[in-house]
């Protein structure tokens, strides 16, 4: 269950991987802190030694959601699907000890490089599980989950299979009742897509919300936006507070103005 030390990474590397490249750059003047670039496309930012440290806006949304929903000092019972860098999981084994999580990575390739490089934690803290994450996540028993999050992309784009009803459906499934669903969405104006997949997603959960960038949902510009599902109505006054304190302020929608925005 230990955290085995990674081995020195080069200071930039490109290999191949099954999916395509993963290319490793270091961050200018910080010698522990890395970038992870899968596809020509940010994936990952890793800070050695500092697992709690979360350089991408939507992850630490995603850590301050979690936060909220689940407050110090529940553990987790968690499903990664799009594994990368694996940086939200560090964060959960380091802010949540005693979690037990579940990475999905379809690239093996990937996954191997990524034990090597990174300081991630073991199994059962962090196991690492290949293959896709829509039929994985068909394989977890209902109710047994009390966190997912989709992280996964083919290029800048989710894969199909992972923003289907079917998938959907079987996260709803392994979900325990106040169980949690994140996901990142990578979208531009004039959001068709991340409203046709809050459309499907509102087919198995009664409450949802999204969290982005305030020009982002202006239609001003692109990037991440954080998808939330429940099964139960989550306290979105709480989560609009923490998103206010955070490096990146970030808006919530939920209620009657996501329903605006989604065209209900």
């Amino acid at each position: 269950m230990g955290r085995k030390r990674a081995e020195a990474a080069p200071e930039e590397v490109e290999v191949p991987i099954a999916t395509g490249t993963a290319r490793l750059e270091p961050v200018p003047g910080d010698a522990e802190s890395w970038v992870l670039y899968v596809n020509g496309v940010p994936s990952s930012s890793i800070t050695i030694g500092d697992p709690l440290r979360l350089d991408f806006e939507y992850l630490d949304w995603m850590s301050r959601v979690v936060d909220t929903v689940f407050p110090h000092p529940a553990t987790l019972r968690a499903v990664h699907i799009g594994a990368a860098g694996c940086a939200l999981p560090r964060w959960i084994d380091a802010a949540r000890p005693g979690s037990r999580q579940t990475a999905v990575e379809i690239d093996p390739e990937l996954a191997r490089l990524v034990r090597r490089w990174f300081d991630l934690p073991r199994s059962p803290a962090l196991a690492l599980r290949i293959g896709d994450g829509a039929v994985e996540i068909a394989a977890f028993r209902d109710q047994s989950i009390t966190l997912v999050v989709r992280d996964a992309f083919d290029h800048d784009t989710t894969p199909q299979q992972l923003a289907s009803p079917e998938f959907f459906g079987d996260v709803s499934r392994v979900l325990t009742e106040d169980g949690l669903y994140l996901a990142n969405v990578a979208d531009r104006p004039p959001h068709h897509g991340l409203r046709a997949e809050l459309k499907r997603m509102a087919e198995h959960f009664p409450w949802l919300a999204v969290v982005a960038d305030p020009g982002q949902l202006r239609g001003r510009r692109w990037g991440n936006v954080v998808a939330i599902a429940a099964h139960q109505p989550l306290d979105e006054v709480a989560i609009a507070k923490v998103m206010r304190r955070g490096p990146a302020v970030a808006s919530v929608l939920a209620g009657r103005q996501l329903r605006a925005f989604i065209g209900d």
